[in-house]
Parts: structure tokens; C-alpha cells; sequence
């Protein structure tokens, strides 16, 4: 069983759309024990969009990253890139030897600092269902590589 941290931009109709289909499939998962979507955790003690909140929010959301077993993300943002603040999400993660589970629904190019950095990549939300968490098999970025 593991705990989770799910990395995915939630600014857009289609972007919430595709992190709650991500959340759906992990409560799903019978090798999740737990998961940490910040998108469900937005809330703070200051009000929201204040530097306050933002050291709040960050330092919540650094821990959660440092306790997490496994980081969860989706890579899709706009055209060829990703989202800044998954993208810093990803390279602490990195940094801290956290395996990379990668959710790219659109065919885009991707940057290959953040291909090599994946533990196991996938194109359909759906497969994080059956994922075991637990052994954490490898599987390969495939696609365009910028």
C-alpha cells in the first residue's frame, strides 16, 4: 500500500475534469492505501491568492511531497509544456528519490527532464486502477521527446 501525491495542474474545466477522473481511479485501487490531491486542499487559515495563504499552501503541499511513497501526475497542460508548479512538484520529487507514476492524455511533446524522470507512464486514466502501487512496475515514456 502506498501514499500518494497526486502532481496536476486544476485551473482549467478540462484540467479538473482529468485530476478528479485521477482521483476516481486511485480511490479505486485496491494497492492505495492513501493519496494527497492539493486540488482538494486549497483550503487555508488566510484568504486565498494571498502571500499568506501561498506560504501556507506550499509548505503543506512540500510536506505532503517529503511523506509521500509514490508521486502521481499528470502531464498534460498546454501545447508542449507543463505545468510550472507540477514541474517544480516533479523535480523535488526527483530529488527526493520519489518514483514518478506519469498520465499524459494528450499527444504532445514532452520535455526530457521530465521523460527520464518517470518510473511509469500512461495514456489512460483508467489504468491507474489496476497499477499495483505496491510492486510499482517500470513502463517507459512513449512518444515525442523534446
Amino acid at each position: 500500500m502506498s501514499q500518494i501525491y497526486v502532481a496536476s495542474p486544476f485551473f482549467s474545466p478540462e484540467q479538473v475534469d482529468r485530476v478528479k477522473r485521477v482521483e476516481a481511479a486511485l480511490e479505486a485501487n485496491p494497492t492505495v492505501k492513501d493519496f494527497y490531491s492539493p486540488r482538494l486542499h486549497q483550503d487555508a487559515a488566510n484568504e486565498q491568492f494571498t502571500k499568506p495563504w501561498a506560504t501556507e499552501i506550499f509548505h503543506r503541499d512540500m510536506d505532503q511531497i517529503a511523506a509521500a511513497e509514490v508521486i502521481v501526475t499528470v502531464i498534460d497542460f498546454e501545447a508542449k509544456n507543463v505545468d510550472s508548479g507540477t514541474a517544480y512538484e516533479l523535480g523535488v520529487a526527483t530529488m527526493s528519490n520519489k518514483p514518478i507514476i506519469a498520465i499524459q492524455e494528450k499527444d504532445e511533446a514532452v520535455n526530457l527532464m521530465i521523460t527520464e524522470s518517470m518510473h511509469w507512464y500512461t495514456k489512460n486514466v483508467a489504468n491507474l486502477e489496476t497499477y499495483d502501487f505496491t510492486k510499482r512496475p517500470n513502463g517507459e515514456f512513449v512518444g515525442q521527446i523534446l
